[in-house]
């Protein structure tokens, strides 16, 4: 076999046809490699991204099918539940007491810290505060007395048939008494509730309205 040398400055870009065979070959081998190339970063590429984000919203639909699948599945335990949350929720509700009650409320509270044994300095009932179907009527109270009697007091406060819930805690030792005896204060604020009347709610509603297009404007 004869050794080719050949000049490649002596090729002729014009006359590729007159090229020796295996340069000829070497080209047409580099040009089909580029045609791949290109072809995958222009269009194969292309093509697997597209696959991918289909792929992806391919699983997000099955997982949102699965997702409503199972509350269908589950609509009628939802249904369920739903009217024993609508019992639930009466009930509680039928714990606030009304707007005349209120200040019996006030009494069985005072009754109950008297029964306890404690002694108030301070039974301030302040302005209540109108939710979305509800009142919040907090009352400011100071006491004196012991851990046990706070004890009980606190316990009879749960004991009320209706919802009173305390706030803002603060015990403090007193100085000690002629006797030797040390008390204890406490200061703390119950709040109580009541449902609001179908007018009420009518007109904190249209209070409410009118404030945020006061704010519009």
């Amino acid at each position: 076999m004869k050794d080719i040398n050949i000049d490649l400055n002596d090729l002729d870009i014009n006359a590729i046809g007159s090229w020796p065979m295996p340069i000829r070959a070497a080209v047409i081998v580099v040009v089909c490699v580029l045609v791949l190339v290109l072809g995958y970063f222009l269009d194969i590429k292309g093509q697997q991204q597209n696959l991918g984000r289909a792929e992806a919203q391919e699983l997000k639909l099955k997982q949102d099918f699965e997702t409503k699948w199972k509350k269908a599945a589950n609509l009628d335990a939802y249904k369920l539940q739903m009217k024993e949350m609508e019992k639930s929720f009466g009930t509680m509700l039928r714990q606030l007491p009304s707007k005349t009650e209120i200040d019996d409320l006030l009494v069985d509270i005072s009754q109950t810290g008297l029964a306890s044994g404690i002694n108030f300095k301070l039974f301030k009932p302040k302005k209540e505060i109108q939710k979305d179907f509800y009142a919040e009527f907090p009352i400011e109270m100071e006491m004196t007395g012991d851990y046990h009697r706070f004890g009980r007091f606190v316990s009879g406060i749960a004991a009320l048939p209706r919802i009173v819930t305390l706030h803002n805690i603060s015990i403090k030792e007193n100085s000690q008494g002629k006797d030797g005896s040390k008390t204890l204060s406490m200061r703390v604020i119950a709040k109580t509730y009541r449902y609001l009347d179908e007018n009420e709610i009518a007109q904190l509603r249209a209070t409410k309205n009118r404030n945020r297009k006061g704010r519009r404007r």
